[in-house]
């Protein structure tokens, strides 16, 4: 009894790899091997690049737009519904011109990261709602589970590392700070901007360290979930190929009919041609609706017995020609017409036949 218990328990152990169709099914239902940390890299990499590069016209985007604004708009004499209206769409299509690349930016370099990570994958199941979900119990437990504890570990090295990066550029650059006071608006937003971009992008590539060791983490993390024990890999198997013990049923079921079905055809075959013990093929030719004679039975040992026997009590002739019924038995199914280089043999056969029917 007590081995029977160990055996259930290795049994139900999680110890083998996931097959296809549980990756599948996981995918199936959103659950894939990603990284959040790895999206959030990209996508602040690529938006700070963006600023260093498109800074300079950003900021005269800018000022031409507040140019604009208080020298032009503020200026108008009559104010109604229609001429608010227009401001309004012309600020609206200003401030897209400005934000809209960094939105686009940002939502390609999301898609690209994922796609990276996962492939394309459209999925309506992680939107279902879920009690479980909201279970306070399951709650409590992800809050104090290693992988909370894991993420919090996370989030503080990349607060340290990311605020030891950023200082280190201030540093390096405290002169142009302490400048700030004596140089024109124009420059200083121009010399912040600059020192912005480039701790971004420092804070972007510190980031995407820590999300490449996220990565790996979370592939370890995801295949240790997917982890299957010996027996769900049999029940697997039972669902999708259908259990062993049902299919040998469903298979000896199938030959019965088709026995059946075969032994039917045999009254009205014209000749039983046998080896003569062990092989037997009931032939039938029509010269109205057949361009060949075919085979409506064979058999061998005990079949070949019932075939003969089926005949013998319909009257069908049997002929004996062992080379022949051999060939025939393995190049031949049944249903099938008999290939041309029998077609010789089968005559000789048939003419056989009806020589004898005439006679009787």
């Amino acid at each position: 009894m007590l081995m029977k218990v160990d055996l259930q328990f290795f049994a139900g152990e999680k110890t083998e790899k996931a097959t296809p169709k549980k990756r599948q099914d996981s995918r199936k239902k959103g659950q894939v091997l990603k990284s959040q940390d790895v999206t959030s890299a990209l996508v602040l990499l690529a938006i700070f690049l963006y600023l260093l590069i498109a800074g300079s016209s950003m900021r005269d985007n800018l000022l031409a737009f507040f140019r604009e604004t208080f020298t032009h708009l503020i200026n108008i004499e009559t104010i109604s519904i229609k001429s608010i209206m227009e401001i309004f769409k012309d600020i609206l299509i200003e401030m897209a011109i400005i934000i809209l690349p960094i939105l686009v930016i940002a939502v390609i370099a999301a898609v690209a990261a994922n796609f990276f990570q996962f492939g394309l994958l459209f999925t309506t199941e992680t939107l279902k709602f879920d009690l479980k979900k909201i279970d306070p119990i399951k709650g409590f437990k992800r809050i104090f589970s290693m992988r909370a504890i894991i993420e919090l570990i996370k989030s503080i090295l990349k607060i340290s590392f990311i605020g030891t990066v950023t200082t280190v550029i201030i540093f390096v650059n405290i002169h142009d700070v302490l400048r700030l006071s004596f140089k024109t608006p124009s420059d200083t937003l121009s010399t912040v901007g600059k020192l912005a971009a480039i701790m971004g992008i420092a804070a972007s590539l510190v980031l995407a360290v820590i999300a490449v060791l996220d990565y790996f983490y979370q592939k370890f993390d995801y295949e240790k979930n997917l982890k299957m024990s010996k027996q769900d890999i049999k029940d697997e198997y039972k669902n999708t190929e259908g259990d062993p013990l049902i299919k040998s049923k469903i298979k000896q079921r199938q030959r019965e009919m088709a026995m059946r079905r075969m032994m039917q055809e045999i009254p009205d075959a014209d000749v039983v041609i046998t080896n003569p013990t062990h092989y037997a093929i009931a032939l039938k030719y029509d010269d109205e609706t057949m361009d060949a004679p075919k085979v409506v039975a064979k058999g061998t040992d005990h079949v070949a017995q019932k075939i003969k026997l089926i005949a013998k009590e319909n009257d069908v002739v049997m002929v004996e020609n062992r080379p022949l019924a051999r060939a025939m038995y393995d190049q031949v199914q049944i249903g099938q017409r008999i290939p041309d280089e029998f077609f010789k043999a089968v005559a000789e056969v048939l003419a056989h036949v009806y020589r004898m029917k005439r006679k009787i």
